[in-house]
């Protein structure tokens, strides 16, 4: 699913704090104990977490927003957990956001089949199996980052948190090229009727 910034007034966004696609419930706030209702002062109450945003002249104050997208749906349960960890310290710590996305990655490499106990040895074995480059690239992209962070060395996060933003990204497009395609395709290709299956299975067995 695509990211739904949040935005004043919108009936549905990408909540700040669990960051799931909700319908958004609008009220009028009162600023600060003032007894009476402010137009400028807004509240978004999520319907899937039931937490509220706050709202002040059109721009959200509270939670601090990053414009991070939702985790990829076909990541496993314990990556998403890390993913969404490592996006609510994004404006505190991206040295700590890119020291979980490194642990993500650990984790996403065993779900793609590997071992999991080493980063580079399970990159090394996907690219010995036909992994794309631009995979590769992004995979490594996020380990070296997340090692540096671990180890400060000359990448400093602090003085960039875009670099930090975009492991994010590079975590769901990996998702994407690896797992959702795939599943994607085969779902097609298995819905096609069950003699042009066959008639496809025998062609190829007869130039295996």
């Amino acid at each position: 699913m695509k990211y739904e910034a949040p935005e004043i007034e919108k009936e549905a966004f990408n909540c700040p704090h669990c960051q799931a696609y909700s319908h958004q419930e609008w009220f009028q706030g009162q600023k600060y104990g003032i007894g009476h209702l402010i137009p400028e002062f807004k509240i978004a109450s999520c319907c899937h977490c039931d937490n509220n945003s706050y709202w002040l002249d059109g721009k959200i104050i509270s939670p601090e927003s990053t414009g991070i997208p939702s985790p990829n749906e076909d990541l496993d349960e314990e990556i998403k957990i890390d993913y969404l960890e490592a996006a609510s310290i994004f404006n505190k710590s991206p040295r700590g956001t890119a020291a979980l996305l490194r642990l993500a990655i650990q984790k996403l490499c065993k779900q793609l089949g590997e071992t999991g106990d080493n980063i580079n040895s399970d990159i090394a074995s996907l690219v010995n199996k036909g992994l794309p480059i631009q995979v590769q690239q992004a995979l490594d992209t996020v380990r070296v980052i997340g090692n540096e962070c671990v180890h400060p060395g000359q990448i400093n996060l602090n003085d960039n948190q875009e670099i930090a933003k975009k492991l994010f990204e590079l975590i769901n497009i990996i998702a994407r090229i690896m797992i959702t395609q795939p599943k994607e395709i085969a779902n097609i290709y298995n819905s096609l009727p069950k003699e042009k299956l066959n008639g496809i299975i025998n062609r190829d067995s007869k130039h295996s």
